[in-house]
């Protein structure tokens, strides 16, 4: 299954979560309240998420688990499409909660309400 289908398998189950292309050209952009935890380039491989602060992104990126994601700030890695499917959910649901949590508390109460997995 290619790394788009695996990353909308997850994405799309998330409370809330929406799909949007926001340039144009084929990106998948995965929003949550508006603000995006996780994307897909049109072109460049593998798919970018949001870490809780710098100095884990760093981590990631020195353990090997992804690289610095072009374009994003530098608290988002870009994970290869060959990253198993363990860890893909789990860096996908950190985003989504991290970027969740961020959100006002009235756009968090108009969301419906995540099950933990």
């Amino acid at each position: 299954m290619s790394l788009r289908k695996r990353v909308e398998a997850v994405c799309a189950t998330l409370p809330g979560s929406e799909k949007s292309d926001p340039w144009g050209g084929g990106h998948d952009a995965w929003k949550v309240g508006g603000k995006m935890y996780a994307c897909i380039g049109a072109k460049l491989p593998g798919v970018s998420v949001k870490t809780a602060d710098i100095e884990t992104a760093a981590l990631l990126i020195d353990a090997g688990v992804g690289i610095k994601a072009p374009y994003f700030h530098r608290s988002w890695i870009n994970l290869p499409e060959q990253t198993d499917d363990s860890e893909l959910r789990h860096r996908l649901v950190t985003s989504y909660d991290i970027v969740r949590a961020g959100l006002t508390k009235k756009a968090q109460a108009a969301l419906p309400a995540r099950e933990e997995a």
